[in-house]
């Protein structure tokens, strides 16, 4: 079976801001909710108006292959990017939702440029430092969410790469730090690590 092929992202709700008088405007989207364990990570970007990335997509609906291909294409087009990690001990601390909002408004007060509009992936934007739009599955409809997908998926898999050399035990490089059996496992036999979320773990306590 032939597989399917995304289709190609267009400008057209950017557009729509732009016309009613938005002149920067920035996408943002984070990765690594769901893990127990590792930072999770957000990323806000400006691409040129229009700029036309061919296979810019949901991170989720693309291969690692093609994210590292399309990583490299967006840090070095985009008009302004910026990534941050909230850690562990503040997810625990905060809890993931806040953790995740934490993320995505410091990559905003990061960039270069002052964007006059985010667009947020999701249903939720607390406290921006500029007007926010949520857009509900926004990473397969707006080039600068999907872009911004693309940078936090990144660069929170290559941490994961360097947390399972510190803890080879859990299987990091493999799972990414999501709730696999295996992962569970390995939890329950060697305790959590200094990485690991402990608000994540409740299946300790059955």
């Amino acid at each position: 079976m032939p597989r399917k092929v995304p289709v190609p992202l267009t400008w057209e709700l950017e557009e729509q801001y732009f016309a009613e008088g938005y002149s920067v405007i920035c996408g943002t989207d984070e990765a690594g909710r769901g893990p127990l364990c590792g930072p999770v990570a957000a990323a806000a970007v400006i691409l040129p108006r229009g700029f036309i990335i061919p296979g810019l997509n949901d991170s989720k609906k693309l291969s690692e292959k093609k994210r590292d291909e399309l990583y490299g294409v967006i840090i070095e087009n985009a008009l302004s990017y910026a990534i941050e990690l909230v850690d562990n001990t503040v997810i625990d601390e905060i809890n993931i939702l806040n953790a995740s909002q934490l993320a995505m408004r410091r990559s905003i007060e990061k960039l270069s440029h002052s964007p006059d509009l985010a667009l947020v992936d999701g249903n939720v934007a607390r406290d921006f430092p500029c007007k926010a739009v949520t857009v509900i599955k926004g990473d397969g409809k707006s080039p600068s969410i999907a872009a911004a997908s693309i940078l936090a998926k990144v660069t929170r898999d290559r941490l994961c790469l360097e947390h399972d050399a510190l803890y080879p035990e859990y299987g990091i490089a493999k799972h990414k730090g999501y709730p696999t059996a295996e992962h569970m496992e390995a939890v329950r036999k060697y305790g959590p690590s200094p990485i690991h979320r402990l608000s994540f773990l409740k299946f300790l306590d059955k």
